[in-house]
């Protein structure tokens, strides 16, 4: 053993990793295209390909007949897999059913799986897939949520919070607005498509690996679907190539369909979906027409609000009770109203199921709040700004907090002072004077600036999904590999628990190594979403690494001659009062005198109860808050619109990784900006999406990117929360700061016409804003407001 004297350790103690700005534990490997993802695995000899096969005539009907025999003759087909073919039960739910794996009876959408062909080559599989003939009795879809309420179909029952006496508030206030606006859907795109392979094991296992953001979920349908128990049907995902929310339980039917072919061929098996078919078959962000009305006062305080959200599901639940629910939860954002009836219907569409994306229906919540503010600044010719200040929730030291319209105290607000001082960083109230003097001599250019926040709640709403397991263990040598329920979509998850676990053994990065997420190790996991990832998984592996550390401190005190309580571990090695030894030293030591070097950690969030059929509880451990100010040049005569300049101020807490943290807000901000801006979902009458390839969907580009583009990390201090490091999330909130560019084109359109509220729907294309611009400038000729 080697050992050094006292001088070392302080040194080492600066070498703590949390906090630190490292790198992306992959980022070479994204660069130099050496990280593996599914399709670059090497594949097993005798490997099949499965393709899935739909009706592309109906999005509705009945099926009176498949011919599947020109299918199973095309050369290299092995097997053409349908609802008979299912041991267990045909249905992929991830809630209250009604996503039948293969469909059997009926059509209900366009893009459904009706079969999967099993074939030698993928090529030969998608071929073969397009041979089927179909009988089908073809029935008009409803397609739109103006088709649904019309036929007054819904997928789940209405659900409200409910504040006061917001009709009776209204009615007495001094000022009134009422408006229908309509919040478009978002397609995730990532860039890895849906892809799972599955290969048969001894004794019947079926092994999974699925680019999904819920393991547990695929292994428990599998079992489900398969008629076998989840310790047989394990999911591994070493990571994803994006995921967005996209991946949480819409990812599940490919993998179990390759798992299907598995074991019924008993050789391996893997799907990958074309980009076109991905952006078909799976659900997006839910689209919502929004209905509200709102009183206010003279200095733009609101009085109440009464607001309803119409979302559009889909064809079934899938995750609408709890995105829908979320869109309730931040229907207030950052603003106290007095009194309150935010309300929602789930329509049922005959479209493919919507789900879960980044901000779990919460940004089309934050849209309306944002979108309030901005009409009352018009109708009071008040700057948006000071209606926001005079409506926000008090800062955590006020005498007195606001509660939410579902009765969480909102005690630990830092809003008042962030806002203030990007006011103060941004030169808004400058900016401001400059824009009003252009926008009054130039005919044709309008320009326009917006300084919005986001509040944000943190935790899974759904009660049980607050808790997170890993599994850590110390080798003999003193290197460590770890094992957590999350998984690595690209966010750095894995970074940040790499280093929370080499913080807690002093070791630098390089001696702790992240396995791949599998529910053989880690079972029974929370999907990594809901901004919750290092929260909850970066906590179960500071609690099982922190118990190895205890037993190590033991056998490291008896070679040291110290107290337990003088042990420390800094720099790779483990010190004394007087002298130190290796990291490794000690961890050998310890194997030899029996220490158990290996443990489990498992975190649940404290403090958090949600009463649904109440409406009314302490859902969110804690709020995530920010801001940004956006400013925006646009052509009325084209539409073009362009962002000039954005100032991003977030809070992350105490960062676990600055790096990491920045990347992500200007990431969100940037898919934010294309859900405002350019990212148009466009569904013909007869169900089919037209938009699906980057052809017809505009996603941003690099040359979307503000030239100016300032990002800062609130130096307000730690989370009041214990959480991990007194860390904040930081994956969905940033993306609700984008709504700032839609505030700030507002503006620039109110500019046509002071006092009159743009008619303007979510996204801002080109074509709306020209649209809006006609109606500002031809009121005779307008239609009556966004629809």
């Amino acid at each position: 053993m080697s050992e050094t004297v006292a001088p070392a350790i302080a040194t080492a103690q600066g070498q703590a990793q949390v906090g630190r700005p490292v790198v992306h534990e992959s980022s070479l490997r994204h660069v130099t295209g050496s990280a593996p993802y599914i399709d670059d695995l090497r594949e097993p000899a005798g490997t099949l390909h499965v393709a899935p096969g739909w009706c592309r005539e109906a999005a509705r009907g009945r099926i009176r007949a498949v011919d599947l025999a020109a299918v199973r003759a095309h050369p290299g087909v092995v097997a053409v897999l349908t609802a008979a073919d299912v041991p267990g039960i045909n249905d992929c739910s991830p809630s209250v059913g009604g996503d039948p794996v293969f469909a059997d009876e009926s059509i209900r959408f366009h893009g459904q799986v009706v079969f999967a062909v099993v074939a030698e080559t993928r090529a030969s599989a998608r071929a073969a897939a397009r041979l089927a003939r179909f009988d089908v009795e073809v029935e008009r879809p409803a397609v739109t949520v103006a088709d649904a309420v019309d036929r007054d179909s819904d997928v789940l029952p209405p659900y409200e919070f409910v504040k006061g006496d917001a009709e009776a508030a209204i009615a007495a206030a001094p000022h009134r607005l009422a408006e229908s606006v309509f919040v478009g859907g978002q397609e995730h795109f990532y860039l890895e498509t849906q892809i799972a392979f599955a290969e048969p094991l001894d004794g019947g296992e079926i092994r999974i690996v699925s680019s999904t953001q819920h393991p547990t979920e695929v292994s428990h349908v599998a079992a489900r679907v398969l008629a076998l128990p989840e310790a047989m049907t394990p999911c591994e995902c070493r990571r994803m190539g994006g995921g967005f929310g996209g991946k949480e339980s819409q990812a599940t039917q490919w993998a179990v369909i390759a798992a299907l072919a598995a074991r019924l061929t008993g050789r391996p098996a893997k799907l990958r979906l074309d980009r076109d078919d991905d952006m078909i078959m799976t659900g997006k962000r839910h689209d919502m027409r929004v209905d509200w009305r709102a009183g206010f006062d003279d200095a733009g305080r609101v009085a109440a609000v009464d607001v309803c959200f119409l979302a559009r599901c889909g064809h079934s639940a899938d995750l609408s009770q709890g995105v829908v629910d979320r869109t309730l939860f931040h229907a207030d954002n950052a603003y106290d109203y007095p009194a309150a009836a935010v309300r929602s219907r789930r329509l049922l569409t005959d479209t493919v199921s919507n789900t879960a994306f980044r901000g779990f229906g919460g940004p089309q919540g934050v849209a309306f709040a944002e979108r309030l503010m901005d009409a009352i600044a018009i109708r009071l010719d008040r700057d948006p700004l000071d209606v926001r200040y005079a409506n926000l929730y008090p800062d955590h030291d006020a005498p007195t907090h606001g509660a939410t319209p579902y009765g969480q105290s909102v005690d630990d607000g830092v809003l008042g002072r962030l806002m203030r001082e990007l006011e103060r960083t941004s030169s808004y109230r400058a900016r401001v004077e400059e824009i009003d003097a252009f926008n009054l001599t130039s005919p044709f250019l309008r320009r326009g600036i917006a300084l919005t926040p986001v509040k944000f709640g943190i935790s899974f709403t759904l009660m049980h999904l607050n808790q997170a397991g890993a599994l850590v263990h110390v080798y003999a040598d003193g290197s460590v590999a770890v094992n957590h329920g999350g998984t690595e979509m690209g966010q750095g998850l894995n970074t940040k628990i790499l280093q929370i676990v080499a913080d807690v053994f002093g070791l630098p990065l390089g001696r702790v190594r992240i396995a791949a997420t599998s529910t053989a190790k880690v079972p029974n996991t929370a999907p990594t979403a809901a901004s919750s990832g290092s929260d909850l998984n970066g906590m179960a592996a500071l609690n099982a690494a922190s118990a190895i550390r205890e037993r190590l401190a033991v056998t490291a005190a008896g070679l040291l001659g110290c107290a337990v309580a003088e042990v420390r571990f800094a720099g790779g090695r483990v010190h004394g009062p007087d002298r130190s030894f290796s990291f490794a030293d000690v961890a050998r030591q310890a194997h030899l005198a029996r220490v158990s070097l290996s443990a489990t950690g498992f975190y649940a969030t404290p403090d958090i109860v949600w009463d649904r059929a109440a409406a009314h509880g302490r859902p969110f451990f804690y709020f995530a808050q920010g801001a940004a100010c956006a400013e925006v040049l646009l052509d009325t005569l084209t539409g073009e619109m362009r962002v000039v300049r954005v100032d991003l101020l977030h809070d992350v807490g105490r960062s676990l990784n600055p790096a990491i943290d920045l990347g992500q807000i200007e990431g969100a901000f940037i898919q934010g900006m294309g859900w405002l801006t350019s990212e148009e979902l466009v569904f013909d009458a007869a169900g089919r999406l037209k938009t699906h390839a980057p052809s017809t969907y505009k996603i941003p580009t690099a040359r979307d990117t503000p030239a100016d583009f300032r990002v800062r990390l609130w130096e307000g201090g730690g989370a009041a929360a214990e959480t991990v490091h007194h860390s904040k999330a930081v994956g969905e909130p940033p993306l609700m700061l984008a709504l700032s560019v839609h505030s700030a084109i507002l503006r620039a359109l109110t500019s046509l016409a002071p006092g009159r509220l743009p008619p303007l729907d979510l996204p801002a294309t080109p074509q709306a804003i020209v649209a809006a611009v006609r109606a500002l400038r031809h009121p005779a000729a307008d239609a009556g407001g966004a629809a």
